[in-house]
């Protein structure tokens, strides 16, 4: 006996971002071609190679937090649980009267709370261990994200965290979409996460040359297939969605989005940091995502890519798109959410899928920033002249992961109106 998948909306967004704490400040930036992007200001900089980063301003975690949660909970925590208030106040989920038991929270991050794995590390070395805090491991530990957004709602359905390095939260997406399809939950509550500008893993980024060094420029520095383009810019922030099944959103009048259609995932097998240099990996995730969104490549208008501005992603990514889509690759509109916000690592599959949300929703592709010499091997349209409003009915997102962790989601517009 078959049964019939149940389908997937988006109906809430929060988003904390280097362009704004709110959905609509996010918004805003991305429009307006706002770089995120500043000299470190919490840390001695000076003997790093690179000296800037996309960072989360003007966040007050009391707005959301009582002064005892605050010092009981990491950044990472922090930016989870504010986002996560706005999702579900955005997307007007009644509290009193839904059935908890039929809400997940699955969230992703790479690398959890190492602000306070890396603070405890000091306080163990000079105080000796009766210093360290009683509140370290569920500090420190991925998983309390959804931990904490299910003890702050009352959800009581499945809870877990992804950990995929760069893919975290779009796996997390994706485990959300699956949970929705088989109907186990009616509501999850999904995204990811990331708080990682410390010294520590600043070091450790720096020591694999993996950052951009451009500190007399750091505007521009995150440059994705640009021919000058020397690395990553660390970004910081969340971005968590309220995923809904589709008969239960209209039953309630809840604003839609767009819909999350597909997914597909794949690994390189390849190296521990690179990417397969001909896109394998990406390729067949967009293969797999567009199977398992029975869709043909040519119904695809738009991909957010994982663009990261290192030498070999881009180009392995531009080679997987063309693999994948053939002449209609030229058709595409393609860019690069980081060129604004920077890598949020484990946390940027959910911004880039909540992008594509609200590029679906409001027909509108934003520009890829930075693009002043376009690199002959990434011969796509980056839409680097500005971004374009032109309706567009489906849109993937990629994520990769080191590891070698690929994943693609597909997401499309949503016609409120017709319901």
């Amino acid at each position: 006996m078959t049964t019939t998948m149940k389908k997937a909306v988006i109906t809430g967004l929060g988003i904390i971002s280097p362009l704004g704490n709110s959905t609509e400040e996010f918004w805003a930036g991305i429009k307006s071609g706002k770089s995120g992007v500043s000299a470190i200001d919490r840390f001695d900089i000076s003997r790093f190679d690179c000296h800037f980063a996309a960072q989360v301003t003007n966040f007050d975690a009391t707005k959301w937090m009582d002064k005892k949660e605050v010092r009981r909970s990491d950044l990472v925590q922090q930016y989870s649980i504010a986002a996560a208030q706005m999702a579900v106040d955005d997307s007007k989920l009644d509290l009193n009267t839904i059935d908890k038991e039929r809400v997940g929270v699955v969230t992703g991050s790479g690398i959890g709370g190492i602000a306070t794995f890396e603070d405890q590390c000091w306080t163990f070395r000079d105080k000796g261990p009766g210093k360290v805090s009683p509140f370290f491991i569920p500090m420190m530990i991925i998983d309390m994200v959804p931990g904490l957004v299910s003890l702050r709602f009352g959800f009581k359905g499945p809870n877990y965290s992804t950990v995929s390095a760069c893919a975290s939260s779009a796996h997390a997406i994706a485990d959300a979409l699956r949970i929705i399809q088989r109907g186990e939950s009616d509501v999850v509550v999904t995204g990811g996460s990331e708080a990682s500008i410390t010294e520590m893993s600043f070091a450790g980024f720096c020591s694999s040359r993996a950052l951009s060094t451009r500190n007399d420029d750091p505007h521009t520095a995150s440059r994705p297939f640009d021919v000058d383009r020397d690395g990553f810019v660390m970004g910081e922030g969340a971005a968590i969605i309220v995923l809904e099944e589709e008969e239960h959103a209209k039953r309630r009048g809840a604003h839609i989005y767009a819909e999350v259609v597909g997914a597909g995932m794949s690994a390189d097998a390849h190296h521990i940091t690179a990417p397969a240099p001909d896109g394998d990996g990406a390729a067949r995730a967009m293969i797999a995502a567009l199977k398992d969104a029975n869709l043909k490549p040519e119904q695809v208008d738009y991909v957010n890519t994982h663009g990261t501005s290192t030498p070999l992603g881009d180009i392995a990514e531009t080679m997987a798109v063309k693999r994948v889509f053939g002449e209609h690759a030229k058709k595409l509109l393609v860019n690069s959410t980081k060129s604004m916000v920077g890598h949020m690592l484990g946390g940027a599959g959910a911004i880039e899928a909540a992008t594509t949300a609200l590029s679906l929703e409001e027909g509108y592709v934003h520009r890829t920033m930075n693009i002043q010499n376009q690199d002959p091997q990434c011969d796509l349209d980056y839409c680097k002249e500005g971004g374009r409003n032109v309706p567009i009915r489906y849109g993937i997102s990629n994520s990769f992961g080191f590891g070698g962790h690929n994943i693609t989601l597909i997401l499309a517009r949503y016609d409120n109106a017709a319901r």
